[in-house]
Parts: structure tokens; C-alpha cells; sequence
């Protein structure tokens, strides 16, 4: 039996065939998690230089997502931005991804003439977008959008971790595993938490 289809360009192309060129994928990692920032992606990936093995991020191991990291740093236009905790906690997770997503268009050094953003709602833009449900399942430049992003995020909570040791958030990510569950009760809330999530809100009001 084969596998679910892999991510392809036909979207991609299909821009290009109608004038709409370049086209960026936008893609997040770290909605979900109660610590750490949420991060987001944008790629225009060279049509001449798509790298192999491109698909959804979670499908990927690590050592792989690192491998297609470094490939897309070097073949394709990329940015990435971090939303930090504070703006979370101010404007709520969805405004912060948004934001986040915004500014890494933003940040492309080519404007994309279309951008695909994986989902179901188009944060602001200042060109034509369009939602893709499971997008990063679809299109390869949101593919490409979900590894960037994942990988940058990662790292980053890899090197708090080194800063604030017990949460596990080298190996949890921030998410709310039972070993960052146990340790918020045992050590409190650190300024990476997230304290607008109600785990992490409850335990600062239990302090």
C-alpha cells in the first residue's frame, strides 16, 4: 500500500500560470505549547532547486527537519519571526500568530505577488493570500514554511532549556506534558511561561 500523497506545487504553478509570481508558503510552529513563543515562516521556494523529502513538519523527524532546514537556508528566500510570550499574553495566541506571520512576509527580501498560509483564516497582508486547510499537507512552500518554522522554534526552546532546567522543554518543547505539568508545581512559573494559558495561571495564582 502507499502512503498519503506528499505535498506538491501544482498550487504553485497554478499561480505562476496566471501571472502570480512569487508565491510564499506561511506556516507556524508552538500555538499549542504553554512556554516560548510562537513562530512563524514564510518561503518562496526556486522552482529549479525544490529540495527532496519536502512535507508537513510533524511527519518528519528531527534529524530529517534539520537536514531540510539547512537545504531551504540555502536554496530558497525565507524569514522567520517569533511572537514572544508578552505579546501572547496581550493580544492572545491567534493575534500573536497572526503578527507573527505578518511580519515574516514581510521580512522576505522579494514580495510575493501571492501568499498560501496554512489554515483556515488569512492573517493581514498587503497581497492576495488564500487559506489552505492542511496546507502544509498540500503545498510544498507551506511545507517548506512548517519545517523553518519548527526547526527555528526548537532550537529556541532547546537553548532556555539550558536557562531554566526541569521543565523537560528540551525534549517537551513547552508543551504540557505530565514532566512540565509536575515540574510548573515544583518550580513555578518562569518568564518564558505563557500565563494568559489557564495551566500556567492557575499555578501562578497558586504561588
Amino acid at each position: 500500500m502507499s502512503g498519503p500523497p506528499l505535498p506538491d506545487f501544482s498550487l504553485e504553478e497554478e499561480a505562476r500560470f496566471n501571472g502570480r509570481w512569487p508565491v510564499a508558503g506561511v506556516d507556524e510552529a508552538g500555538r499549542g505549547p504553554w512556554a516560548g513563543p510562537v513562530v512563524a515562516a514564510a518561503v518562496i521556494l526556486d522552482p529549479e532547486a525544490i529540495p527532496d523529502g519536502l512535507d508537513d513538519s510533524k511527519k518528519l523527524s528531527a534529524p530529517r527537519r534539520e537536514s531540510l532546514f539547512a537545504q531551504l537556508m540555502s536554496c530558497a528566500t525565507c524569514a522567520c519571526v517569533a511572537a514572544p510570550v508578552e505579546r501572547i499574553d496581550q493580544d492572545n495566541i491567534l493575534a500573536a500568530t497572526f503578527w507573527a506571520m505578518t511580519e515574516s512576509v514581510k521580512g522576505l527580501a522579494v514580495p510575493p505577488a501571492l501568499v498560501l498560509v496554512d489554515g483556515n483564516k488569512l492573517p493581514r497582508l498587503d497581497c492576495e493570500a488564500r487559506a489552505i486547510v492542511k496546507g502544509d499537507g498540500l503545498s510544498l512552500s507551506i511545507a517548506a514554511a512548517s519545517i523553518i518554522a519548527k526547526v527555528t522554534r526548537d532550537r529556541i526552546m532547546t537553548g532556555l532549556a539550558e536557562n531554566h532546567p526541569g521543565y523537560g522543554w528540551e525534549r517537551n518543547k513547552g508543551y504540557g506534558t505530565r514532566e512540565h505539568m509536575e515540574a510548573l508545581a515544583r518550580l513555578g512559573v518562569t518568564p518564558h511561561h505563557r500565563r494568559s494559558f489557564k495551566p500556567v495561571r492557575e499555578c501562578a495564582l497558586k504561588a
